[in-house]
């Protein structure tokens, strides 16, 4: 029983029951227009007085379904099916009608919410001072000649039943719009495949933050924590190398500083020439890094073939990442192990490998955690791959990338979105 009072009295009737007398005030126009069009027909009795206005409703319908082909008409209804509590979120198209197909659906179901709308203003607009008859003039009633012969309770029980008709069709209404709406206003294949497209880039843009994050601002904070213990350690036996110390840790807190500045900006959604050089760092920046990771314990031995400094800017910034990710695990996971970096292009590629020995109480773990996994994601988007595990002796650990030097564009546009 509650729920039945719910469903005739509770707030999404009402709610529905305002929206569709707004559905109805808005045919007046078009029933007007019909009623001009008809106004040669005879209405010298009741009868062809009320033919001629359902005739101008059946005219009206359609002019308001030409008016709902206007694209904008779409955002309009898309509100009223939403405050009717007709879909939820996500369920409605929020943009103008892009297509005729679109357009179609839109009209249909604007045209269906002013008919709906008219049967339920008019209903309301003739029961309710019927009721008040039925209920409160007595003495009028007798003298209705339609019902003269009524007692007056049952007059009470018809207007009782007038109102329930009213509630029942309101609800009715209410409901066939709600279920119409997501069908007839609900987004296009097309629309439904640009909104995945556009999460998938917004997805991939958070992706590439957090990889550019963890690789930038996590290389140098594990880089200050070694460093800073590294330096309290020997502060009083060793002066020089605490102060040595401290000055990589002033330069990668600066360095970091700037590389988050660079992340935010692509955060904000900053024009790329704001950002400039501080879109990070290239294999340029490959000696600093090296002596950073030298300071902290970790001996780094490279070797670099020709043609590095003739890479594509982002594929050397990717590249990059990649190593600086790599050492960083060495530091994190080996501790103060010599590391042996190799960078050489072959062909039509670029490859990478660096060795480390595991480092005594620090077993590896074999899974690899995000850095590996957002180095797989960097090489992915290259068109590149990686693999990762012991050496073949089981004493180390190797980290081979490779990627083709001359990528697609649309790859290297991808790589800087995280996109792989």
């Amino acid at each position: 029983m509650e729920r039945i009072i719910t469903t005739l009295l509770g707030r999404r009737a009402r709610v529905r029951w305002v929206h569709l007398v707004l559905g109805g005030a808005l045919l007046m126009p078009f029933w007007l227009l019909a009623t001009v069009l008809l106004v040669e027909l005879p209405t010298d009795t009741p009868v062809r007085s009320v033919l001629v206005q359902l005739l101008a409703l059946v005219i009206a319908v359609p002019l308001a379904w030409v008016a709902g082909l206007l694209p904008v008409v779409r955002v309009l209804v898309g509100t009223a099916a939403r405050a009717l509590a007709a879909a939820r979120a996500g369920e409605l198209a929020v943009g103008p009608a892009t297509s005729w197909a679109a357009r179609r659906r839109t009209a249909a179901w604007f045209s269906l919410h002013l008919l709906l709308g008219a049967i339920v203003s008019g209903m309301s607009l003739s029961v309710a001072p019927a009721v008040l008859v039925l209920w409160f003039s007595p003495a009028t009633v007798r003298r209705l000649s339609w019902a003269h012969h009524l007692p007056y309770p049952v007059s009470l029980l018809l207007g009782a039943g007038l109102l329930l008709l009213v509630l029942l069709t309101n609800a009715a209404a209410g409901a066939l719009l709600a279920r119409c709406a997501p069908v007839l206003l609900g987004p296009t294949p097309a629309e439904r495949l640009a909104a995945a497209e556009q999460r998938a880039l917004l997805l991939a843009q958070r992706n590439r933050l957090a990889r550019e994050l963890h690789d930038s601002v996590g290389h140098a904070l594990s880089a200050v924590s070694i460093q800073a213990a590294a330096a309290a350690r020997v502060l009083r036996s060793d002066p020089e190398f605490a102060a040595e110390a401290l000055a990589a840790i002033e330069e990668l807190s600066r360095q970091a500083v700037g590389e988050l500045d660079a992340v935010l900006g692509v955060l904000r959604e900053e024009e790329q020439e704001r950002q400039g050089a501080s879109a990070g760092p290239t294999l340029a920046a490959l000696q600093p890094l090296v002596r950073q990771l030298a300071l902290a314990g970790v001996a780094v031995e490279t070797h670099t073939g020709a043609g590095l400094p003739l890479l594509p800017e982002p594929l050397s910034r990717e590249a990059y990442r990649i190593v600086q990710e790599g050492l960083t695990n060495v530091l994190r996971h080996a501790g103060s192990v010599p590391a042996t970096l190799r960078l050489e292009v072959r062909g039509e590629r670029l490859e990478l490998e660096l060795t480390n020995p595991l480092g005594a109480g620090r077993p590896s773990r074999p899974g690899g955690g995000r850095g590996l996994r957002g180095v797989a994601e960097r090489a992915a988007a290259l068109h590149g791959g990686c693999v990762s595990g012991r050496t073949a002796d089981g004493s180390g650990w190797r980290l081979a990338v490779w990627l083709p030097v001359a990528p697609p564009a649309a790859a290297l546009g991808a790589a800087a979105l995280g996109v792989p």
